[in-house]
C-alpha cells in the first residue's frame, strides 16, 4: 500500500526524543495451536491466580464493594443467588484452606495488637469474630496457606514470633476438613443450629451451598480439622455433647460465612467474610452497572463478574467480562485519551486482535491484567474518547493467512520496528522491520544540553537554565552559562530525585557545550554508568555463557535488520540469551534493544579520514581529532569526531548504553501510531502500515 507522507530510514541516533507511556512487554507469540476465541464472547481476564510458571499473582484474601448491590452466585448452571451484598458494603473473600489459629481472646484491642506484629510477616494475619458460650470472641489466624506443609512451617514461625498469647492457649494448626450439621431452608434456621454449637463450645458457621435443582440451601459447618482422624474425633466429641444432631462430613462445596473483624487494624469494623470451600469450588460475584471494586488490586473497579475459586492453593480471581467492555479499559491503560480518534482506532483493532488469538493460554482464563498480556486497569481507564473508538471498530480484527494476527505492540520503536528474529525469533509473515518515524512524537518539549565545566566534570542541563554566550573555543565548542544561580548539572539527562547532581554552574561561570540531546525517556535514552560488579549481578541467570570474574571490555557484535542488539560480546566471548529481547533484562532493565555501548572510562571516535583513535580517561589531553591530534589543553579530555559531535571522557570505570525506544519493538509502535494519525492517516492505513500482508476483517 503506498503512503502520501511516510519516511524512511532510522534517524540518528541522538536525533530521538522520549516518551513516558505504557508499555506491552514479556508477551510471546502465541504457538498456531491456540485457538481463538469468538469475538461476541466474553473474555477472562486473570486478576489473581497462580497458573505456574505461566502466571503467578496471589493474595490471602479479597475486600469487595460496589456502588450497587451484587450477589454472590455459584458457577453451576443457572442457580439462584446465595447472598445478597447490599450497595455500598464491603466484604471480603478467602479461600478455604490451612491456616494458624493464634489466639483467641474476649478483647479485640488484645488479638488487633498481635495482628500488627504479624502484618510485616509472610504469616499474614486474619481475624474473626465469632460467639462462644453466648460471649463474643475475637480469634486470630495466619494463612491461608497452600499446603498442609506451608501452614506447619507458618505455626513454627508464629511460635517464635514473641507474641502475647493467652494462658493456657498455644498457637495450633487448622484445615479445611469440616462437619455438616444439616441442611435448612433458610440462613435464619441454620442460624439456630449454629448458635447451639457456639453455646455448647464449639465453633460452627453457616454455609450456603447450591441444590441440584439449582436453589440455594443453608447447612451448619462445625470444625476445622487438618486431618481425617482430627474429624473423627471431632465428630465423638459432638455426639456426646449434642446427641440430637446429626453429623456428616462436609464434601460439598460451599461458602463459608463468618464475621471478619480486621478491617481496620485502628479500630473494630466487621464485614461479612465469605470462604470458598470445598475441592474445586468456584463462585461468582455477579456485577452490575456500577462494577465491583477490588481493594488489593490497587483499588480498581471492574466491569463484569468476578470469579472466585482456588488455584494451586490459592484463591484465584478471575474477570469475566464482555469482550467489547474489556477493550475499553485495555485501550485507555495502554495509550492516552486525548490521542486522535484514528490511532484510538488502531489501538482498539489492534488490542482486540491480540485478546482473541490468546485462546486459553493461561489454561482458567485467556488473558492476564499486565503487561503479560495487556494492561487492564478496570473502569478507572476509561475514557469517553476511548469507548468511541472502540465502538466505531467493534468487532474488527487483524487476519493473515485466514487467521487472526497476535498483533503484538510496544510503546515506541524508537523510528524503526523490529525483525521478529531481533525479539523472540518467531512471528511469522506478518511481521517485518517497518520505519516508525511518527516515535518521535513522544519527545518532551526540552532538550538537554551536554555540558563541561571547568573542573573537567561532565553532565547535562535543561536547555531552559542555559544560554549560549557566543563564544567558541579554539577546537569549536560552543561556550554557555546558567541563566540562574545553582544550575544542577545531572549524571544524565534527566531529573532523578534520589541522584546526586554531579556539580553546579552560576550565571558568569563558563562551560564547554558537547551536544544537545533529548531529555532521557521512551524515546531516546541514557543509562549508567553500569560498573563490572553492576552488569555481572544483572546478567546471572539470565545467560548460558560462563561469566568472567570482571568485565572490561563489552560491545555490540551483531544487529538486526533494525539496529536492534542481537548479539554481545563481554571480554570478546559471546553472552549466550534465549531470544535477543533478554539483552532488555539481562543488563539491569534497559528500556530496549536498539542501542549502542560506550565504555565511561574511554571513549573511541572515528576521523574524517577514518582513522581510529580511542582515548582513556588517564591521558591528560583536550580535545582531539579523529586522527588523535590534540588540538587543545584542558583539565579533561573532549573527543570530537568527524560529525562535529563531541563527548567528554569521565574519570569513572563501567559501561553507559544509549538507546532508543522503549519495548520490545515488534509491530506496531503506539507512539508511532500517534505519529502517523497526526499526520492524517486513518486508522487502516496504519495498522497496514505495521502489519504485513494484513486485511482488517468484522467477526
Amino acid at each position: 500500500m503506498n503512503f502520501r507522507r511516510r519516511t524512511s530510514g532510522r534517524t540518528g541516533p541522538l536525533g530521538r526524543s522520549l516518551l513516558a507511556a505504557a508499555l506491552l512487554a514479556g508477551s510471546f507469540l502465541a504457538p498456531a495451536s491456540y485457538s481463538h476465541a469468538a469475538a461476541g464472547q466474553t473474555i477472562r481476564v486473570a486478576l489473581y491466580a497462580d497458573i505456574g510458571s505461566k502466571y503467578k499473582s496471589t493474595t490471602q484474601q479479597v475486600t469487595l464493594q460496589s456502588e450497587n448491590a451484587f450477589t454472590l452466585n455459584s458457577v453451576q448452571g443457572a442457580s439462584a443467588p446465595l447472598f445478597t451484598v447490599p450497595a455500598r458494603s464491603q466484604i471480603r473473600v478467602s479461600l478455604d484452606s490451612y491456616k494458624v489459629k493464634v489466639l483467641e481472646t474476649a478483647s479485640w484491642q488484645e488479638a488487633a495488637e498481635a495482628a500488627k506484629k504479624l502484618q510485616s510477616t509472610s504469616d499474614k494475619p486474619q481475624l474473626f469474630s465469632a460467639s462462644r458460650s453466648g460471649s463474643k470472641v475475637y480469634q486470630l489466624y495466619t494463612g491461608p496457606y497452600a499446603s498442609e506443609s506451608a501452614a506447619k512451617e507458618g505455626l513454627a514461625r508464629v511460635g517464635k514470633a514473641g507474641l502475647s498469647i493467652p494462658t493456657g492457649q498455644a498457637p495450633a494448626l487448622a484445615g479445611p476438613k469440616h462437619l455438616s450439621a444439616g441442611q435448612y431452608a433458610t440462613l435464619e434456621e441454620a442460624a439456630g443450629t449454629a448458635d447451639q454449637l457456639n453455646t455448647a463450645g464449639f465453633d460452627a458457621w453457616q454455609a450456603a451451598v447450591t441444590g441440584t435443582d439449582g436453589a440455594a440451601r443453608y447447612e451448619v459447618w462445625t470444625g476445622e480439622a487438618a486431618s481425617d482422624a482430627e474429624l473423627t474425633a471431632l465428630q465423638t466429641s459432638l455426639a456426646a455433647a449434642l446427641p440430637q444432631l446429626t453429623l456428616t462430613p462436609a464434601s460439598s462445596s460451599g461458602l463459608l460465612l463468618r464475621t471478619d473483624a480486621g478491617l481496620d487494624w485502628s479500630s473494630e469494623t466487621q464485614a461479612a467474610h465469605y470462604v470458598v470451600s470445598g475441592s474445586g469450588a468456584k463462585f461468582m460475584a455477579v456485577g452490575n452497572e456500577a462494577g465491583i471494586n477490588l481493594a488489593e488490586r490497587s483499588k480498581r473497579t471492574y466491569r463484569g463478574n468476578l470469579e472466585l475459586g482456588g488455584l494451586s492453593g490459592s484463591l484465584s480471581v478471575i474477570n469475566e467480562v464482555p469482550l467489547e467492555q474489556y477493550l475499553y479499559a485495555v485501550v485507555g491503560g495502554e495509550v492516552s485519551a486525548s490521542w486522535p480518534e484514528e490511532a484510538l482506532k488502531a489501538q482498539a483493532v489492534a488490542a482486540r486482535s491480540y485478546a482473541l488469538a490468546q485462546g486459553t493460554k493461561f489454561d482458567v482464563a485467556n488473558v492476564v491484567d499486565t503487561t503479560l498480556s495487556q494492561v487492564y486497569n478496570g473502569i478507572g481507564a476509561e475514557a469517553s474518547s476511548i469507548i468511541k473508538a472502540v465502538d466505531a471498530t467493534a468487532g474488527e480484527v487483524l487476519k493473515n493467512g485466514g487467521k487472526i494476527v497476535e498483533a503484538v505492540f510496544s510503546a515506541n520503536a524508537g523510528g524503526m520496528t523490529a525483525e521478529p528474529a531481533e525479539v523472540w525469533a518467531n512471528g511469522g509473515d506478518a511481521f517485518a522491520s517497518k520505519p516508525s518515524s511518527g516515535d518521535v512524537s513522544a519527545a518532551a518539549a526540552k532538550k538537554w544540553y551536554y555540558l563541561q565545566l571547568p573542573s573537567g566534570v561532565s553532565g547535562y542541563a535543561r536547555e531552559d537554565n542555559i544560554k549560549l554566550t557566543g563564544q567558541s573555543t579554539a577546537g569549536g565548542l560552543r561556550m554557555a552559562t546558567a541563566t540562574t544561580e545553582g544550575v544542577n548539572i545531572r549524571p544524565l539527562p534527566v531529573i532523578e530525585s534520589s541522584v546526586k547532581p554531579v556539580g553546579q554552574l552560576n550565571p558568569g561561570d563558563n562551560a564547554y557545550v558537547l551536544d544537545l540531546v533529548y531529555e532521557s525517556g521512551s524515546y531516546s535514552w541514557i543509562k549508567g554508568p553500569f560498573t563490572s560488579a553492576d552488569l555481572l549481578k544483572s546478567l546471572a541467570g539470565k545467560t548460558s555463557s560462563t561469566l568472567p570474574s570482571s568485565i572490561v571490555s563489552l560491545q555490540v557484535t551483531q544487529r538486526g535488520a533494525s539496529g536492534r542488539a542481537t548479539q554481545v560480546k563481554a571480554n570478546g566471548n559471546i553472552l549466550e540469551v534465549k531470544y535477543p529481547d533478554l539483552f532488555r533484562s539481562a543488563f539491569g532493565g534497559l528500556p530496549s534493544t536498539l542501542f549502542d555501548i560506550v565504555p565511561a572510562g574511554s571513549y573511541t571516535v572515528l576521523g574524517a579520514d577514518g582513522a581510529t583513535a580511542t582515548v582513556g580517561s588517564s591521558q591528560n589531553a583536550g580535545v582531539l581529532t579523529g586522527s588523535g591530534t590534540v588540538s587543545a589543553k584542558g583539565s579533561g579530555t573532549v573527543v570530537m569526531g568527524a560529525d562535529g559531535k563531541s563527548r567528554a571522557v569521565s574519570g569513572s570505570s563501567g559501561f553507559y548504553f544509549i538507546g532508543w525506544g522503549n519495548g520490545h519493538g515488534l509491530g506496531m509502535s503506539q507512539w508511532g501510531v500517534k505519529g502517523m494519525a497526526d499526520q492524517g492517516y486513518d486508522y487502516r492505513e496504519i495498522l497496514q502500515h505495521y502489519f504485513n500482508n494484513v486485511t482488517i476483517v468484522k467477526e
